[in-house]
């Protein structure tokens, strides 16, 4: 009798987390508490990072059936490329966790269409529309993506690695995750991270950058107040933008569609439970399921390497270019220009909205406090997430 109670002691000793917890277990727990603290106590991007860093801490407890990566990757010894969806389906249905059920939405592209849909139910072009020209400074802010991609092919990662890396730069994490899962979805983790962390970071990461390329006098300069743009013309903009921007790259489709639809639910005035079921129950859903998701491939193998260093260095190199190219456009374009510009709202093309904008205005009163930019910097930051998903098109196309 005493021998079968110890039996059974030290079987229930040996099913618990803490008998198979393991170093690389244990620091990634810490990580993900790591970003659980910058979520709350911080508030970096806390819509994201709170469930990113919950999905990294239930995924990494040993054991616990959460996640498993190999249901998506395929076991070991399966070549790439022999392991499709009906290989995942069944896999699922065998041995598949909340989380793995969840992921189905990241892996297949689900969500981040999605997050488009309410960002753009979101937002107002009309500053992009009052200013076109701003749209250039959009695009420069890009430039850090394509740069990145070949620093990362230099570093030896594959077309399709270097890819799903570069587009850290946009700093629009939806169209990170969907390139990503395109390309390279053995990646998600830090790309994940990485994309959403330098968003948060904005505030911290950019005025330095700007202070170094704008000489305070062109901080200083203050630009004419935007003229009202009609109903008319931002109606006609997302139906346009939609359809031009699908038929010259159909892979970007489905982020410029989701986003230019849920636009047009805004602007059109005729459907406001849509509009208001778009920029919030579905928004937040949504985000809840895509945070879990991709915290949850946060795992020990995937994320402690040498490739999770290079792609945070990487990411950081992407947004740091493609803040600088977005700044010395903008002097150039103040050069040009027979209307005044303030440089400072080129690095709002990097598509973290509405934070960039702000970072712009922030550093513009440091020169000048009764100088208000945000309004003006709202054009090339609405530009970057069009730019960004654009973007992410011609790397699918190209890689995919």
């Amino acid at each position: 009798m005493t021998e079968i109670l110890a039996e059974s002691f030290r079987d229930l000793i040996a099913s618990t987390g803490f008998a198979n917890l393991t170093i690389g277990n244990v620091i990634m727990i810490a990580i993900g508490l790591v970003l659980v603290y910058l979520a709350i106590a911080k508030k970096f991007e806390p819509l994201l990072l709170l469930p990113i860093g919950m999905g990294a801490v239930l995924t990494n407890i040993p054991m616990g059936g959460v996640f498993h990566s190999e249901i998506w990757l395929g076991p070991e010894g399966v070549a790439h490329g022999e392991w499709g969806r009906a290989e995942v389906f069944a896999a699922l249905v065998k041995d598949g966790g909340l989380v793995d059920w969840l992921y189905m939405g990241v892996k297949f592209g689900i969500f981040p269409p999605l997050i488009f849909l309410g960002v753009g139910a979101l937002t107002d072009f009309g500053p992009l529309l009052a200013n076109p020209k701003t749209i250039l400074l959009g695009a420069a802010a890009q430039f850090g993506i394509f740069t990145t991609v070949l620093g990362a092919l230099a570093l030896g990662f594959t077309m399709k690695e270097a890819g799903a890396i570069g587009i850290i730069g946009g700093a629009d994490g939806p169209t990170a995750i969907f390139l990503t899962s395109k390309l390279a979805d053995h990646l998600m983790g830090p790309i994940a991270v990485a994309a959403y962390s330098y968003m948060a970071l904005v505030p911290i990461i950019q005025p330095p950058i700007m202070r170094f390329i704008v000489p305070a006098r062109e901080r200083a300069i203050r630009m004419e107040q935007l003229r009202d743009v009609s109903k008319r013309v931002k109606i006609i903009f997302p139906i346009s933008v939609a359809v031009l921007v699908g038929l010259i790259l159909p892979s970007a489709a489905p982020l410029i569609g989701a986003l230019m639809l849920g636009n047009l639910f805004r602007e059109s005035g005729v459907v406001d439970r849509l509009f208001g079921a778009a920029q919030n129950e579905l928004l937040n859903i949504v985000t809840i399921f895509l945070g879990v998701g991709v915290g949850a491939t946060m795992t020990a193998s995937n994320f402690l390497n040498w490739q999770t260093m290079s792609i945070l260095l990487l990411g950081l190199a992407a947004f740091s270019v493609g803040t600088a190219a977005g700044l010395l456009l903008g002097r150039l374009m103040n050069f040009v220009s027979k209307t005044p510009i303030n440089p400072l709202i080129g690095s709002a093309g990097v598509s973290a909205v509405p934070m960039a904008a702000r970072v712009s205005q922030v550093v513009g009163q440091e020169s000048d406090p009764d100088n208000y930019l945000l309004m003006h910097a709202m054009g090339p930051n609405v530009a970057g997430v069009i730019g960004s998903a654009v973007a992410a098109g011609v790397l699918l196309a190209i890689a995919g």
